[in-house]
């Protein structure tokens, strides 16, 4: 029953600590009505909890793996009981940027769940267990609906102050209903990230995550008070479109995972950063409400479906490093989040305009599209060379003068032969002297008209000894159907 609960109990605990990690952006608009804020530091202010959000997303993911999520999450909450009170009494931007810093304790909670979970579950369910589990990044948009109307009614700080009662909920929660027997894995941390740092489709993940779930939380803490500044829309209007943005994107994540499950993920990540890379273009144009509003929603659905594919595409390569490689991958998406706003403002310092930022987010977008596209063909050359390696049969390449090209290492078994001491030379090496010349004459006549040719022949090993094989040669061809190399294939066959 226990195991059974933590999937939605993990998914509440995401919505709760995403919830908590966005308290200041979402009041801005009223907390910049007591505390003055240069406008050089607004964008800092509203940032800033995403910098201890990101980097804690690495023990934490780690420490889920050796703990437990029952215990990562109840440490979370309490400890973000502290910062949530010293933010509803601050009268000043250091308060802010402190309460601020350690608020980013809610957003670090992700990488638990994203470890935790496939525990539970087969692998060919992973992607789906996933994508709902980043449901609770509806969290986000909870605040960002509710806390403006709240803070409307009673004020701001008393607003804050009634997130202290939702932790003191959760962190009982978790106390009775967190898994106490969850299994674990006490792999050393720097093991552990020395057996991921080195494998590029980590850092390529990274960089794909960057974009999909930084733009995601990019757009969260600066549509509020972009939308009021730039369209003179009111706070709690605002607040409403933000929400809509971060509902669409919240709920096109367990599909991005489902959709990952069924097909080929680097497939849709394709799709997903073409979408991106037209979707930017059309802001970097500053159009009016309205297509500025579909942009932001492809947006939306960009990131819902590319955080879904993503977390479906870690576990599936890093298996035994998931604590510290979901936290890494989720390090860089809350990095991804913190950038983008501050480069907005500086460009916008000096231009006067957004326009250069949309533009350079469409260019990274597609710079992703090309890496995506590489990697997948980077997979199938793996995939074959994988086959190629560990067939039991013995495999060799010629070009079409019969020159030997490459050999597996099956051929190297079962002729005694290394692939250095035959590269660059004839076939003909192996012959036993026992078939004519007629015999591969014809042979060769019938791999030229028919395209291959099969049968028993005799050859010979390095050593001298003779063995009987069956072989089959296949002509491969060019667009114009030229032979361009020929594959054969064998296998020792004397015993039988």
């Amino acid at each position: 029953m226990i195991k059974k609960m933590q999937l939605p109990l993990q998914t509440l605990n995401l919505i709760t600590g995403f919830m908590v990690w966005v308290i200041i952006s979402s009041l801005m608009p009223f907390i910049s009505e007591d505390i003055s804020i240069p406008p050089g530091r607004l964008a800092m202010v509203t940032a800033i909890p995403v910098v201890l959000g990101s980097i804690l997303r690495i023990p934490l993911g780690y420490y889920a793996n050796i703990l437990g999520a029952r215990i990562i999450f109840m440490c979370s909450f309490i400890l973000l009981l502290f910062p949530v009170y010293f933010i509803s009494e601050a009268s000043s931007v250091t308060h802010l940027i402190i309460g601020g810093l350690f608020l980013g304790i809610g957003g670090a909670v992700f990488s638990v769940g994203v470890t935790s979970l496939p525990k539970y579950y087969p692998k060919d369910k992973h992607g789906l267990v996933n994508g709902i589990y980043g449901i609770g990044n509806i969290g986000t948009a909870v605040t960002t609906f509710s806390a403006p109307i709240v803070a409307a009614q009673i004020g701001w700080a008393p607003a804050v102050k009634m997130y202290l009662i939702l932790l003191l909920v959760f962190i009982a929660l978790n106390f009775f209903f967190g898994d106490r027997h969850e299994p674990k894995l006490k792999t050393p941390i720097i093991e552990q990230i020395k057996g991921v740092s080195k494998n590029e489709k980590l850092w390529l993940f990274s960089l794909f995550y960057f974009i999909t779930f930084g733009s995601f939380v990019a757009f969260t803490i600066y549509l509020p008070n972009f939308l009021v500044s730039n369209f003179g829309l009111e706070k709690v209007d605002a607040g409403m479109r933000t929400a809509g943005f971060i509902a669409v994107a919240t709920f096109f994540r367990p599909i991005g995972g489902w959709l990952a499950d069924k097909f080929q993920p680097l497939f849709l990540l394709t799709g997903t950063f073409s979408i991106y890379t037209v979707a930017a273009i059309i802001l970097a144009f500053m159009p009016d409400m309205g297509l500025y509003t579909v942009g932001c929603l492809a947006i939306a659905f960009s990131a819902g479906i590319g955080n879904g594919v993503i977390f479906k595409l870690v576990p599936l390569y890093f298996n035994k490093q998931a604590g510290v490689a979901n936290g890494i991958v989720s390090m860089m998406g809350g990095l991804g989040g913190f950038f983008p706003p501050i480069m907005l403002s500086v460009i916008y310092s000096a231009t006067g305009q957004y326009s250069i930022g949309f533009m350079l987010l469409s260019q990274v977008a597609l710079a992703s599209l090309v890496l995506v596209v590489w990697l997948y063909f980077q997979d199938r050359l793996a995939l074959t060379s994988e086959v190629f390696n560990s067939t039991g049969q013995g495999i060799l390449v010629t070009d079409v003068s019969g020159l030997i090209k490459t050999v597996n290492p099956a051929f190297t078994k079962l002729t005694g032969y290394t692939e250095d001491e035959v590269l660059g030379r004839q076939p003909s090496i192996l012959k036993s002297g026992r078939q004519s010349k007629e015999f591969y004459r014809l042979m060769w006549s019938e791999v030229r008209e028919k395209g291959m040719w099969q049968g028993e022949i005799w050859n010979k090993r390095k050593s001298g000894e003779e063995y009987l094989q069956w072989l089959n040669i296949s002509a491969v061809k060019d667009e114009t159907g030229e032979d361009v190399r020929y594959v054969g294939t064998f296998s020792d066959i004397t015993e039988k």
